[in-house]
C-alpha cells in the first residue's frame, strides 16, 4: 500500500504560517505581560481558525498570509480599545468582544465560501492597486465605532457597563465585516500578493543589503572602539551619565556607538570633551552617508542593475 502523500494546500501554507506565528506569539507574550491571559488564549484559537479557513480557498497561503497580517493589527487595536476605553470590562467579555468579528467573518467565509473561491481565483497574477480605496471603505465604518468608543466616557462607566458595552461595539464591527466580506478578502489576497512581489525581488537585494550590514556594523565597532581607547588613555573621564562623570565600558562604548550612529540620542550616555563631541560629528555624518549611498544601491539592486 503506497504511503499517503501530504495534502499540498497544508504543504503550501507552512511557509505563511512560519511567517505569521511568531508574530502571533510575540504579541501574544506582549499582551500576557499585560495578565490578559484569555486574549493570548483567544488569539491561538482565531490563528488557528484563519489557517483552517485559508485552506478552503485557493492560493491558500497568499490568503493565510494576507489574513494573518490582519488578524495581527486587528489583535493590537483591540488591546488598546479594550485597555484605554473598557479597562474594567470583564475578562468574558473581552473574549466574545475579541472573537465577535472573528466568528463573523469566518461564518461569512464559510457560508459563502462558493463566491469567496471566485473572489481569490479573480486576483490571482497581481494586486488591484487601483481599487484598493473602494476595499478599504469597510475600514472606515469600522473606525467610526472604534471612535465612537473613544468619544463616549465609557472608561467612566460602571464595569457591567464596559462589559456589555464592548461585545457590542465589537458585535457592530463584526456585522461591518460580515457586510464588506468580498472587500475584506479582497484585501487579504492583495495584500499578500503585494509581499509576494517583493519577496521577487529580495533576491536582488540579497548583496547589498548584506554589505550595507556588514558596513554599519564596521562603523558602530570602529568608532565604539575609538571611544573606548581615547578614554581609557584620557587623564580624566570624557563622558558623563545621569550621575555625573563616567568611565566607559566595551559595552557602554558600543552603547554609545549604535546610539549616535542610529541619531537616536537617548542621552544616557553623554560626550563631555570637546574631542569626543567632534569624533561623535564625524560618526553621525558617516552614518548619513552609509544612509544615502546604501538606500541607492538598495534602488538599484531592486531593479536588478549594476552601477
Amino acid at each position: 500500500m503506497a504511503p499517503r502523500r501530504p495534502d499540498p494546500r497544508l504543504a503550501r501554507l507552512l511557509p505563511a504560517l512560519g511567517v505569521i506565528l511568531p508574530f502571533a506569539l510575540l504579541l501574544s507574550a506582549a499582551l500576557a505581560a499585560d495578565g490578559r491571559i484569555g486574549a493570548v488564549a483567544v488569539i491561538g484559537a482565531a490563528a488557528a481558525s484563519f489557517g483552517a479557513a485559508s485552506l478552503l480557498v485557493p492560493r491558500g497561503p497568499l490568503f493565510a498570509f494576507g489574513l494573518g497580517m490582519g488578524l495581527v493589527l486587528y489583535a493590537t487595536v483591540f488591546s488598546v480599545l479594550a485597555t484605554a476605553q473598557f479597562p474594567q470590562a470583564g475578562e468574558w467579555a473581552r473574549v466574545v468582544a475579541f472573537l465577535l468579528p472573528l466568528v463573523a467573518f469566518l461564518g461569512t467565509i464559510w457560508a459563502r465560501r462558493a463566491e469567496v473561491v471566485r473572489i481569490a481565483e479573480a486576483r490571482s497574477e497581481s494586486a488591484e492597486l487601483a481599487a484598493l480605496p473602494a476595499r478599504l471603505r469597510w475600514l472606515v465604518a469600522a473606525a467610526a465605532v472604534g471612535l465612537l468608543c473613544f468619544l463616549l466616557p465609557l472608561n467612566r462607566a460602571e464595569p457591567w457597563v464596559q462589559s456589555l458595552a464592548l461585545p457590542a461595539a465589537m458585535g457592530a464591527i463584526g456585522g461591518i465585516v460580515a457586510l464588506a466580506f468580498r472587500d475584506v478578502v479582497g484585501l487579504a489576497v492583495d495584500v499578500a500578493l503585494l509581499m509576494e512581489e517583493v519577496a521577487a525581488r529580495g533576491a536582488h537585494l540579497v548583496v547589498p543589503a548584506a554589505v550595507f550590514v556588514l558596513v554599519y556594523a564596521l562603523l558602530v565597532i570602529g568608532f565604539g572602539s575609538a571611544y573606548r581607547i581615547a578614554d581609557a588613555l584620557s587623564a580624566g573621564p570624557l563622558f558623563a551619565g545621569p550621575h555625573g562623570p563616567l568611565r566607559l565600558s566595551f559595552s557602554d562604548a558600543m552603547h554609545f556607538s549604535i546610539v549616535t550612529l542610529s541619531t537616536v540620542g537617548y542621552g544616557d550616555i553623554q560626550p563631555a570633551d570637546d574631542g569626543i563631541r567632534v569624533l561623535a560629528s564625524l560618526q553621525v555624518v558617516s552614518g548619513l552617508l552609509l544612509l544615502l549611498f546604501g538606500v541607492a544601491e538598495l534602488l538599484r539592486g531592486r531593479n536588478g542593475t549594476r552601477g
